[in-house]
Parts: structure tokens; C-alpha cells; sequence
């Protein structure tokens, strides 16, 4: 009987531990299938966004190597008009277009369609307004640089040249739109087509218009002007004739309606964003004033192209963070928002990670890429630990700042920004550099523990947040939007 009583024992454990062995395996599949989902609306989203910067960003470079090959002038004055003034310009406008980000993510997700053709026209009124106030300082750039100090040889070349990006700073105002646009309903793909297809004309027009053709400057310009338009005009066109049926659906007179809200959403997006843009411009403006400064500057700006070409990664994965977000928070899926946020933060992370350890392992070798001076290499092998930081912070800050911007936190993280950054960072950065005279390393420690201060609050009120609170914020914000365009557009639409 004993032993009876013992068999059936020992028989409903198993059973016990058969269920949970099921239930275990269960649970894993169903982990397994839902990473395997997410991560193919993640790569969706950040494959197309990562390349496209890689090509934005690779335009830019091979119109500098162009240029280098012209004059010195012209490459000193390429550089200011490329690294201070088009990051002010672009700072601004891409800030500026994040709210795009937020609002056609979450109307994506309501399933509120013919929304994001209107919000997009939104955008572009409010870009063109911003672009017409930002046009004085490239049309009186040569006087604001002799103001500045600027030899007067460069001060007028970069006159010249800053003409000729007024129509690149006018093709953002339809290129960083459209791309967010696109990128709420995932179907940024076609972005990536325009991308390989603008890069390859770029690095042919301008070997043929500068070194066959010899119109030396005109040709590298020309060249650029038409690399920034030829995907603004695909864009357009895949959007007006097909593309998107759902949510274009003609231009809207509700699209001059109501834009004080939206005003407001783009004027935050544009601070939380610029703050972090011009974070590496002030860098190199403070290293500017150290003595052996040309040394210190050429090492730097070697580390800065490197972490460059790396952010172009982290930013894709800023987007995507942000379309992932605002479309479950439009959809009303706290658990999916959040599900999303842990995934892509890790994936970034892991991807960080093993940049950090390859920098750390060629640290030595990579200066030698850019420059035969061994001054340079020797200075640029003592900050590889800071720019290894960087790279890794990196990883995480433009992630958990897309979260921000998909859930519409741009407001708050620009007082953020402003208190890790501009009253924590430079502060630092110039007391370690000058005071104590660390120099570069001095100023870029501060850099980062600016950059530290921001992920680790971001963080925290990420984790702290209630997303149901969110959700239902989200939804509230579109529903009021939603009836007052519909109100209005009922009967205004004209033909794309």
C-alpha cells in the first residue's frame, strides 16, 4: 500500500514537473516569437534610417575630400561652414521635425491615417518659417566671421560657400519631414534606394564636374546641391503618386489650422535637439584656445569623425526607439511600448559594446587612417579611452532621448540637456582643462560626464514612468487633434 501510495507520488511529480517543463518551454517560444516580431518592426525602421545617415554624413565627407583637393582656403572654410554653421542649421531643423516623430508615430498606431499627411504639411509650413529666419546668417556670413576674427581670405571664401548651401538647408525642410513620415508606417525602405543611388551620383558628378569639367568649387557645390534634392524629389514623389494611399490623401487647408500646438511640440523637439548637436561644436571651440592648439584640434577632430560615422549607428536606433514607441502608445499597448523600449536599448547596447572593445583593441592604428603625424596619432592613442566612453554612452543616451521623443517628452528633456550639458558638462570640462590643466582630456571628461548625467536621468525616468498613464495621454492628445482636422478638412482637400 506504501508503496502504492509512493508510485503515485513519485508519478504526480512528474506530471507536475512534465507541466512545468511545458509551460517553461511555452513561455521561452513565446519570449522567443515575440523578440523575433519586435525585432523585425525594429530593423525595419533602423536598417533604412542607419544607412541613410551613413549616406548623408558620407556626402558630406566626400565633398570635404573634393574640397581639400581645391585649396586650403577652401577646405578651411568648407570646414566652418560645414561643421558650425550647417550643424546650427541642421540642429535646429531636425530638431524642429522630431515632432513629426511623435505625432505621426502615435496617429500610425491610433490607426488615425489621413492624419500624418496633414501633420506633414504642418511641418512644412513651420520648417519654411524657421528656414526663412535662419537665411540671414548664411547670406552675411563673411561679415559675421570678420566680426569674429576670422582671417579675412576664409571669412570670404566661407561667404561663397555658405551660398551655396542655402538650397541644402532648404532640401532639409522636405528631407528630414518625409523621412519621419515614412518612417512612422514603416516604409522608409525607399529612402534607403534614394540613399545608395545619391551617394554613387555624388562621388561621380563630383570626380566629373571638379576634375574633368575643372569647375573646381562650382562642381563640388553643384554636386552636393543635387545629392540633397535628388531624394527629396523621390521622396515626393513616391508619397503623391501611390505610396502611401492611407495616409496621403491631398494638401489640406486643415493644415494652416491649429499649428500653435504643434509650434510649440517643434520648438521643444528643435531645443532638446540642438542642445545635443552643438555639444561637440563647443568642444572643439574650447580645445581652439589651448596652447598647441592646431595638434590638439587635428587629434580631436580625427576622434570626433571616428565617433562620427559610430553615432550614425546610435541615431538610427534613436528613430527607431522613437517610431516603436510613439505607434504602441498610439495603438494603446503600454506592454508593447515598454517591450520595445528594453529591446532596443539592449540591442544598441550590445552593438556599443563591441565597438567599444574593437576601439580599445586598434586604438593604436586607427589614427594613422587620417594622418601621417606622429604627433597626431600619439595624441589621438591618449583620448581612444575617452572616445571608447563616448562610443558606449552613445550606445544608450540617443536611445533612451527616441523614447523621449516617441512618447513626447521634448520639453522635458531639453531642460535636461540644459542642466547636464550647460551647467554640469562645460562647466567641467573647463575647469578640469584649464584649471587644472588637463588640456583636451580635461575638456572632454567634462563632455562626459555631462553626457552621463543626462542618460542616467533619462533612464531613471523612463523606468520610473507609468506607461498606461502614457497611453491614455497619447490618446487624449490625439483624439482632440483628430476632430478639430476633421472638422475642418471635411470638404477643404485639394488633388496631390
Amino acid at each position: 500500500m506504501a508503496s502504492d501510495l509512493n508510485a503515485k507520488l513519485l508519478d504526480g511529480e512528474k506530471t507536475r514537473e512534465v507541466v512545468a517543463d511545458v509551460a517553461a518551454e511555452e513561455e521561452e517560444e513565446k519570449l522567443s516569437r515575440r523578440l523575433w516580431v519586435e525585432n523585425k518592426k525594429l530593423w525595419v525602421v533602423a536598417g533604412p534610417s542607419i544607412f541613410t545617415r551613413f549616406s548623408t554624413f558620407g556626402v558630406t565627407v566626400i565633398s570635404q575630400a573634393f574640397v581639400g583637393h581645391i585649396g586650403d582656403t577652401e577646405l578651411a572654410a568648407y570646414a566652418i561652414v560645414s561643421t558650425v554653421l550647417m550643424r546650427f542649421a541642421n540642429g535646429i531643423l531636425l530638431g524642429m521635425a522630431s515632432a513629426l516623430e511623435t505625432l505621426c508615430g502615435q496617429s500610425y498606431g491610433a490607426k488615425q491615417y489621413h492624419m500624418l499627411g496633414i501633420y506633414l504639411q504642418r511641418s512644412w509650413i513651420i520648417l519654411f518659417m524657421c528656414s526663412l529666419v535662419i537665411l540671414p546668417v548664411f547670406v552675411f556670413t563673411t561679415p559675421l566671421l570678420k566680426l569674429l576674427g576670422q582671417e579675412e581670405s576664409i571669412a570670404e571664401m566661407a561667404g561663397t560657400i555658405s551660398l551655396w548651401y542655402i538650397p541644402v538647408m532648404f532640401s532639409y525642410i522636405w528631407a528630414f519631414t518625409l523621412q519621419m513620415y515614412l518612417q512612422a508606417q514603416s516604409k522608409n525602405i525607399i529612402i534607403t534606394y534614394l540613399a545608395v543611388l545619391t551617394l554613387a551620383l555624388h562621388i561621380f558628378l563630383s570626380w566629373f564636374m571638379t576634375i574633368k569639367l575643372d569647375l573646381g568649387l562650382a562642381g563640388v557645390m553643384g554636386s552636393m546641391i543635387l545629392a540633397m534634392w535628388i531624394p527629396v524629389f523621390g521622396q515626393l514623389g513616391f508619397v503623391f503618386f501611390g505610396g502611401c494611399p492611407e495616409t496621403w490623401t491631398g494638401f489640406s487647408y486643415a493644415a494652416f489650422k491649429d499649428l500653435g500646438a504643434i509650434i510649440k511640440l517643434s520648438l521643444s523637439s528643435g531645443l532638446m535637439l540642438c542642445l545635443e548637436l552643438w555639444y561637440n561644436t563647443i568642444l572643439v571651440l574650447l580645445t581652439g584656445y589651448m596652447k598647441n592648439a592646431e595638434v590638439a584640434i587635428d587629434a580631436l577632430s580625427i576622434c570626433l569623425n571616428i565617433n562620427g560615422w559610430e553615432m550614425m549607428i546610435s541615431v538610427g536606433f534613436l528613430a527607431a526607439a522613437g517610431v516603436r514607441v510613439a505607434n504602441e502608445l498610439g495603438a494603446g499597448s503600454a506592454r508593447r511600448a515598454w517591450f520595445s523600449i528594453i529591446n532596443v536599448a539592449v540591442t544598441s547596447l550590445i552593438i556599443g559594446s563591441v565597438f567599444f572593445v574593437l576601439f580599445l583593441v586598434f586604438r593604436g592604428s586607427l589614427a594613422y587612417i587620417f594622418t601621417d603625424s606622429e604627433a597626431v596619432a600619439r595624441a589621438v592613442e591618449d583620448l581612444s579611452l575617452l572616445l571608447a566612453f563616448s562610443i558606449l554612452l552613445n550606445s544608450v543616451q540617443p536611445v533612451l532621448s527616441g523614447v523621449a521623443v516617441g512618447a513626447g517628452w521634448q520639453s522635458v528633456v531639453a531642460y535636461v540637456n540644459i542642466t547636464s550639458y550647460y551647467l554640469i558638462g562645460v562647466p567641467l570640462g573647463l575647469v578640469l582643462g584649464y584649471v587644472l590643466n588637463l588640456h583636451v582630456k580635461g575638456i572632454w571628461i567634462g563632455m562626459i560626464v555631462g553626457t552621463a548625467v543626462q542618460t542616467l536621468v533619462l533612464l531613471v525616468i523612463t523606468v520610473k514612468t507609468d506607461w498606461e498613464k502614457q497611453v491614455v495621454l497619447a490618446q487624449e492628445r490625439l483624439n482632440k487633434w483628430y476632430m478639430e482636422a476633421s472638422r475642418r478638412s471635411n470638404g477643404s482637400r485639394g488633388a496631390a
